[in-house]
């Protein structure tokens, strides 16, 4: 649903034209250079732009053929309709008309039958257009003509000239477009004639039923009708209604009465048919409401009709009506009774005394009658003050003689700008925006038009002599202040026009760029602080003194008149050039007060340079020491060069657009991270960001194209399955309706969305369709599917989750929680076991959340290990087993609706508690991160074999959990299970196998395994499949054995007598390193390093194996086996590609293993808090995706926690870590969990976590060995002494490298082990 604001009217006479063709009513109207063609009252079918042009003068559509014809000074554009049979109703250019007389403005438009066109100027020209366009006749006239119509059957066209008190009457005399002739006759009148309008006969052949109703300025209107057919007048004077006299006010207050007279026929056809439709349904009502009132007001308009009279409405300024019926027009024997009296009313408001005394005042009415049954009379009030009026009633209720407190009712209103939108502004609130044309005219609207949010109302107008560089509304829009070149305005907008109320000059270095409203130190309705800011850094102050509120005072009462005053120049504190400053968008808050300067403060704009650089400010006043201080709330290097349109919100979200326009990144202002990146067709050039947010600041982001809207919508942080954070909701296209670009668009308070293109203003609500392509792709939960609001399906994608909710258990579990997860799912078992559909159901299953925050780690050890068993109950009484209850439950899942879960959501929820079981199976015998791993590694399984598109990624984080886990070979063993006992080398990479195993027997064993399921994976059991596994083992002869079996491959021979050569020498290395050569060259990547490992030559082998083949897995694994973990080689893998390569792409978790494996055990813990490229010390930046929010895995606390008080080399590297840097990585973890709707674990981190004991004598630190004793109130019994041994420079340099075999450290005293207990 939307609103339209197609423009505003020309005010011309021919402005505006209503028909009904082929039972669609059509209303066609032009505003400024546009052609506006609409159907109903809120769709615009089509608008039609003359470029070449600054404006229209007439418009008129043919009923019969639909077509329709345009004027401007110059030309005629004749527009022909196509496309109803599909649908898609349009109407395309048929040609081009020329103008004779290109000087004069007077031009009338009328069409005939048989697609005759009439236009009427210095002379009279018509036209067939049928086929091509042809003149068949042409006259000139003494005056241009103002008003040219034909008649019904076109016999007739009637004409008179401007302040002309003659009607021309033109009768055709043949037909045909060789011989096409007219005589004339005249109709005089006493004064200039205003108006003409031919009654609308039943049938378009009543030749014989001409009448023609003229109005001058004696405020007459007069009937003229044939008749005498033969005569040579052609039309006579049947009648006159003096509108003067026939609307007599009741009251004798002589300020609501009026001279002023409107009218407006009803003609006889649509009376009778609409009267007719009114009993039917008053009957119908009867039947069914036996008790209903009679309704006497129906009764005397039935009776009316009878007759079939057509309706003459006479009426004033104020409100006062009268209605006329005329009987038996035409006939020769006039009685007194033909033209009698209907309804004399007051309270018909068209809302007249807007208008009094202004210059724009004249009105023109178009009546029309229609299928509705609510509405069928229709009233089209053209306003030449610029706005179009549909107003709607019954005529029953037009012409009550009671009294009714409204007659009529406006269905909506059409208005807007005469030229294309340029700029549209919002005030904080988002209840009243500005909108601005190139030609420095602007028009305040305010939101809740019609008593609903949707439209918008015209406040008033604004028309500036000068430039408008910015503006800013003021009192939700009561006040204006513009920013020109050198001079700051205020504007009083509670009137219409927008009158000027003071105006400051100002001299300053540069160009303002920024126009911004400032924080107040006190709350002071009157007075406001505005600043501007210019690329040279440089700003002003000023202070604004408003007016009184009340307007309606004389002028002689009102206090002293408005001022502004400056208050000083200001300086911003930065080094670098801004590229553009802007004022953030208010995100739905309103004007706020501060006084303090802190990066707590509320944002008010931001600033992006050259380089890329993102800053947000936020300001100060203190008018008692300096204008005002300005402070950096936060930066964010972007690294992308010469941004072109920036655009950022009070909430601290950022968008940023490159240079080409069609690449767009979100960033989330506080963290730095980057939340969203997406590159557009270079066709789809972005031109406008807009900012809006929920009640419960939720962002939403409207992204705007040429001819589109992209609505983007903050989503949760999906770490798991690596989902995006920002989505597109809703996708708007204007081009169907205006083929001018978009403008500018922004948020209305209400969440509607407001776009301007051309002279057109669109209001597109916030309801969404879930059933459009783009909702449909999300997790929206069935019960919430159909009609939702905006909203309220960013709230759900954002809100906090339900404690059964897969991603909630998914942390939970690496949180270490897994008794409180067994908990979760029995309470949901049993939620589910009597559940219906409509049925509530708690989100936290009745599981108190003390539960879920309290701190595990002083959960007393009887209790743990009762949670942790996986065949006993948590609760007593309930005797289930857990894989029952997860039997059951899955089950369930399968057949019953949950409603805060969507499908895909079930069937994850299904697929984590059919693997949850597997685990709890094998709980006793593993440890917390073989706990991880193996339940990961399950569920990636499962959704591998069900092939579904968002299925959960392993990654290096499951793979460090199972790095550092004490039981490894029962997880060898059970993902052994997995692949059938056959793991080949995809099914190793698949599960980092080779990556986390530490034990060098075990791995080698594991790697001999592989080679042998390599080997017989196929029937013909190709002995190249396995050469690079038992090369890289080191075993030539089993290789060389399974080629003496291969006699079908005829590369045995030659391999069989090269594999039998002695290696060691150089003569054959030299040939294994051309074999190697050659295979490259022919692209058999594994083979060519298998015989660079025959060369002896494990350096390339790796290199092939990481650069050609791209596996960084088979690298790593070919060096570990070969040379063990203190080799050369996997020393220079991870120094040299390994850690370069997490540092440019963020990989956090990849970046710690290599740092364990290398054993710099310290640098691996800090690897988890700082910037990997700041241990590294590389002068390369990271990529865009290191910045990304899916760098920082909120597991990676876990894992710090876990290894900060492991070794002694883990707690020394925890020291180099500055508390603040901790306490900022555990505030953003905890934002990161309330990101992802893990609210409780949020709170969980920060209400348990614990900072190290840090001595003050940072000295004394620095030289000593670290004292777990002293640093962690809580921490394992044993904590391993990995320090290198300082003595000797062979031990320093060891601490660079890989420590020393470790030694446990010693056990401490009685004291220190009762302290550690808690006594």
């Amino acid at each position: 649903m939307r609103a339209i604001l197609p423009g505003k009217p020309q005010a011309r006479l021919q402005a505006v034209c209503t028909v009904e063709w082929e039972g669609i009513r059509l209303v066609v109207y032009i505003s400024g250079n546009g052609l506006m063609i609409l159907s109903g009252s809120s769709n615009l079918l089509q608008a039609i732009y003359h470029e070449d042009c600054d404006s229209l003068i007439a418009v008129t559509i043919d009923e019969l053929s639909g077509k329709i014809a345009t004027a401007n000074s110059h030309e005629i554009h004749l527009y022909r309709p196509y496309g109803k049979e599909d649908g898609l109703l349009k109407w395309s250019l048929q040609c081009v008309i020329p103008r004779l007389d290109q000087e004069s403005e007077d031009i009338t438009l009328s069409w005939g039958t048989d697609e005759e066109l009439l236009v009427g100027s210095d002379s009279l020209r018509l036209f067939q257009t049928a086929a091509e366009e042809a003149e068949i006749w042409c006259r000139g006239l003494s005056k241009p003509t103002k008003i040219a119509k034909f008649s019904y059957d076109a016999s007739f066209i009637a004409s008179t000239g401007r302040y002309d008190r003659l009607i021309k009457l033109w009768r055709r005399q043949s037909y045909g477009s060789d011989d096409t002739r007219f005589d004339f006759t005249y109709l005089p009148h006493p004064t200039a004639v205003t108006s003409i309008h031919w009654r609308r006969p039943h049938t378009r052949v009543q030749a014989s039923d001409h009448v023609l109703y003229s109005t001058c300025g004696d405020q007459k209107l007069r009937i003229w009708a044939a008749m005498d057919q033969h005569g040579v007048q052609g039309l006579q004077l049947w009648a006159e209604i003096d509108m003067q006299a026939s609307v007599q006010p009741r009251q004798l207050n002589t300020s609501l009465q009026s001279k002023d007279r409107f009218a407006f026929i009803i003609d006889s056809q649509d009376f009778s048919r609409t009267t007719a439709a009114a009993v039917r349904r008053a009957t119908e009502f009867q039947a069914v409401n036996v008790e209903s009132k009679e309704q006497h007001g129906l009764e005397h308009l039935a009776e009316v009709a009878k007759s079939s009279p057509e309706i003459c409405v006479v009426l004033d300024r104020h409100g006062h009506m009268s209605a006329w019926g005329l009987e038996n027009v035409g006939c020769k024997a006039r009685k007194p009774t033909d033209v009698f009296n209907i309804a004399h009313v007051e309270n018909f408001d068209l809302g007249f005394l807007d208008y009094v005394g202004s210059t724009d005042d004249d009105t023109q009415l178009y009546p029309f009658c229609w299928e509705q049954p609510e509405a069928p009379f229709v009233l089209l009030a053209h306003h030449f003050d610029g706005k179009i009026e549909w107003l709607e009633c019954r005529l029953e209720e037009l012409f009550a003689p009671s009294p009714q407190q409204k007659r009529t009712r406006q269905k909506t209103l059409w208005t807007g700008h005469d030229g294309p939108v340029k700029k549209i502004v919002r005030s904080a609130s988002g209840n009243a925006v500005i909108s601005r044309t190139n030609d420095n005219e602007a028009l305040i609207w305010t939101q809740g038009y019609g008593g609903h949010d949707l439209g918008l109302s015209l406040r008033s107008s604004l028309s500036c002599p000068l430039h408008i560089h910015r503006s800013w509304l003021l009192k939700e829009g009561d006040f204006v202040v513009n920013l020109h070149h050198a001079s700051l305005s205020l504007w009083d907008a509670r009137c219409s026009p927008a009158a000027q109320i003071t105006s400051v000059p100002f001299d300053i270095e540069g160009h303002p760029v920024c126009l911004v409203q400032l924080p107040e130190p006190r709350l002071d309705p009157k007075i406001v602080h505005i600043a501007t800011i210019t690329a040279t850094k440089q700003g002003l102050v000023w202070e604004i003194s408003l007016p009184e509120d009340d307007i309606h005072r004389p002028e002689a009462q009102r206090p002293s008149v408005s001022q502004i005053k400056q208050l000083g120049v200001f300086q911003l504190d930065i080094k670098e050039s801004i590229a553009f400053m802007l004022p953030v968008d208010p995100a739905g808050l309103a004007v706020w007060t501060s006084s303090s300067l802190d990066t707590f403060a509320k944002d008010i704009a931001i600033s992006y340079s050259h380089d890329g650089r993102l800053r947000t400010w936020t300001a100060a006043l203190d008018t008692d020491v300096s204008p005002m201080g300005w402070l950096v709330t936060s930066i964010v290097e972007t690294g992308i060069k010469d941004p072109s349109l920036a655009s950022g919100n009070s909430i601290r979200k950022a968008a940023l657009v490159d240079k080409s326009k069609t690449g767009l990144t979100i960033w989330d202002m506080r963290s730095g991270q980057l939340e969203y990146s997406i590159q557009y067709r270079d066709l789809d050039l972005i031109r406008d960001l807009d900012w809006s947010s929920t009640p419960d600041d939720q962002a939403l982001l409207a992204v705007g194209f040429p001819h589109k809207v992209m609505v983007l919508a903050q989503m949760r942080y999906d770490y798991l399955n690596v989902g995006p954070a920002w989505a597109p909701v809703r996708e708007i296209y204007i081009k169907d309706s205006t083929p001018h670009p978009i403008g500018d668009s922004t948020w209305l308070g209400s969440g509607n969305l407001l776009v301007g293109a051309g002279n057109q203003l669109f209001v597109y609500d916030k309801s969404v369709d879930s059933s459009d392509d783009m909702i449909s792709d999300f997790t929206v939960p069935v019960h919430k599917q159909g009609q939702m609001n905006l909203f309220d399906l960013v709230t759900f994608l954002n809100g906090p989750l339900p404690l059964f909710h897969p991603q909630f258990l998914s942390q939970c579990i690496l949180a270490g929680k897994l008794s409180q997860v067994q908990r979760i799912v029995r309470e949901l078992y049993s939620a589910l076991k009597f559940y219906t559909d409509g049925d509530d159901l708690d989100s936290f299953v009745s599981i108190s959340p003390d539960i879920l925050i309290e701190d595990t780690e002083q959960t007393p050890v009887g209790r743990t290990q009762d949670y942790k068993s996986g065949h006993a109950s948590i609760d007593e009484g309930n005797d289930h087993r857990f894989d029952d209850v997860a039997t059951s439950l899955t089950s369930n899942l399968s057949s019953i609706s949950v409603p805060q879960l969507s499908n895909q959501d079930q069937m994850h929820l299904a697929d984590m508690v059919e693997c949850l079981s597997t685990v709890i199976t094998h709980q006793r015998s593993m440890d917390d991160n073989a706990t991880r791993y193996l339940l990961f590694f399950r569920q990636h399984m499962v959704r591998k074999n069900q092939a579904t598109s968002n299925r959960a990624s392993f990654t290096y984080r499951e793979i460090v959990w199972a790095y550092h886990s004490g039981s490894q070979d029962i997880l060898v063993d059970l993902t052994s299970r997995q692949f059938g006992g056959r793991m080949l080398w995809e099914n190793a990479k698949e599960c980092g196998l080779f990556m986390w195993m530490s034990d060098l027997t075990a791995l080698r064993l594991q790697f001999e395994m592989v080679a042998r399921n390599e080997y017989t994976k196929t029937d013909e059991k190709n002995p190249i499949d396995c050469s690079l596994y038992y090369l890289a083992l080191k075993k030539k002869n089993v290789l060389l054995g399974l080629w003496r079996m291969a006699a079908w491959n005829r590369e045995q021979a030659s391999t069989q007598r090269l594999l039998s050569n002695n290696f060691q020498e150089s003569r054959w290395k030299t040939a294994a390193l051309k074999n190697a050569y050659a295979l490259l060259g022919k692209r058999r990547f594994e083979y060519a390093a298998a015989f660079f490992l025959l060369a002896g030559n494990l350096q390339d082998a790796v290199n092939v194996c990481l650069h050609q083949m791209r596996d960084l897995q088979l690298a790593v694994a070919v060096a570990r086996v070969y040379e063990g973990d203190d080799g050369s080689v996997l020393r220079l893998l991870l120094e040299d590609k390994v850690l370069p390569q997490a540092a440019l792409e963020g990989d956090r978790w990849l970046a710690t293993w290599a740092f364990w494996m290398l054993g710099k055990r310290d640098l691996a813990l800090r690897a988890l808090i700082s910037p990997i490229h700041t241990l590294l010390g590389t002068p390369e930046s990271p990529k865009m995706q290191a910045k990304s929010y899916l760098a920082n895995d909120p597991a990676l606390v876990v894992l710090y926690k876990q290894l900060r008080g492991k070794t002694l080399q883990t707690l020394k590297g925890a020291l180099r870590i500055s508390p603040k840097e901790e306490w900022d990585f555990v505030i953003q973890t905890a934002r990161l969990y309330d990101r992802m709707g893990c609210d409780l674990l949020a709170l969980d981190l920060v209400r348990n976590w614990e900072f190290l004991l840090q001595s003050k004598d940072t000295t004394s630190q620095a030289e000593a060995p670290p004292d777990p004793r002293r640093m962690l109130r809580r921490r394992s019994s044993l904590v391993v002494d990995d320090l290198p041994n300082p003595q000797s420079p062979t031990g320093m340099k060891a601490g660079m490298g890989r420590p020393p075999p470790q030694k446990v450290f010693e056990e401490p005293e009685l004291n220190s082990l009762l302290d550690n207990f808690g006594f």
